[in-house]
């Protein structure tokens, strides 16, 4: 794929999304779309997402994201979109 066919979302998600295995369903859905990238939990009650790949398959994540998880209780999705870097070789949840 050329990289001019790449994007980055960078993503805040905002409601009950801590303690609900947020991080895992989103690591996994991301892998299913082939994704790269991270998603972690944040001190304010958010959880954050950087994902790289094609913009058809960003566009599905983000579309999760606004639903998540079964116990999950999404209130708001702030979306950015930026060049991606290729930084990333997998999807990962990260601790810090």
């Amino acid at each position: 794929m050329a990289p001019s066919e790449l994007a980055r979302l960078h993503a805040i998600v905002q409601g009950i999304v801590q303690g609900v295995n947020f991080r895992y369903y989103t690591s996994r859905r991301a892998a299913e779309l082939g994704l790269a990238g991270w998603v972690r939990n944040r001190p304010d009650g958010t959880v954050e997402v950087v994902a790289e790949g094609p913009k058809p398959a960003l566009d599905a994540l983000l579309r999760w994201l606004y639903t998540g998880p079964p116990s999950a209780d999404v209130e708001h999705v702030s979306a950015e979109w930026q060049a991606a870097t290729g930084e990333f070789t997998d999807f990962r949840i990260r601790y810090s």
